[in-house]
């Protein structure tokens, strides 16, 4: 009941993101830790993951969002691998809202995965700058907001490159309760706070006026 009722929450808030013109959402769908949860929970994860998509997708396609996924997809069935290849390219063209779900996804593995596949383009020196290249969320911006439900103040390896100047915000609230009203109160929580990216507060302050203007 609790997973149906997370599906709910999913919904309403892409229609909140679609609504209040935010660009990007990302949602930790399934980490590549939760195969270690019982065997009969992992196939209605599974089940339920398809049936959403089945059901969602054209949804989302008809309201213009794209739709994409990361992480490591070999492990699903290649029934469930066709159909997110079928949704993100029924969705790529799309404009509105880019919709991500990382599944089967671990930061960790994101890293080791980014190293692997530069090496196999020939990469000879990695940096940062090339590194990035080859994440999985090299498609869009740094997140502004990460916002955790339960009452966990902790990441859960996600993201780890990608949220090093993210701000953070946990709330008591879990999951399939999560609705417009959260949200709100996360997004006020982020507007009250400074973002100094590592600058000291009137240089950051000078270069966000900066980056306003131009």
């Amino acid at each position: 009941m609790g997973h149906r009722s997370g599906l709910k929450s999913v919904r309403s808030t892409v229609e909140f993101c679609h609504q209040n013109d935010i660009p990007f959402l990302t949602l930790f769908a399934f980490s590549s830790e939760n195969w270690r949860r019982p065997a009969d929970e992992v196939s209605f994860l599974m089940s339920l993951f398809q049936k959403a998509l089945e059901e969602e997708v054209a949804k989302l396609h008809e309201n213009n969002v794209r739709f994409k996924v990361i992480g490591d997809r070999s492990k699903f069935s290649l029934t469930l691998q066709e159909l997110l290849e079928r949704s993100e390219r029924l969705t790529e063209g799309n404009s509105g809202l880019t919709l991500t779900l990382a599944a089967n996804y671990g930061g960790r593995w994101d890293v080791v995965n980014a190293v692997r596949e530069a090496r196999q383009q020939g990469v000879e020196e990695v940096s940062e700058e090339v590194l990035s290249r080859y994440m999985q969320l090299n498609f869009a911006p740094e997140p502004d907001l990460l916002i955790r439900t339960g009452g966990e103040v902790r990441i859960s390896n996600f993201l780890i490159w990608d949220l090093i100047y993210t701000e953070l915000y946990f709330t008591d609230v879990l999951w399939p309760d999560f609705d417009s009203n959260e949200f709100m109160n996360a997004l006020r929580h982020y507007s009250g706070r400074e973002r100094r990216f590592g600058r000291a507060g009137l240089e950051a302050v000078a270069l966000s006026k900066t980056e306003e203007s131009s």
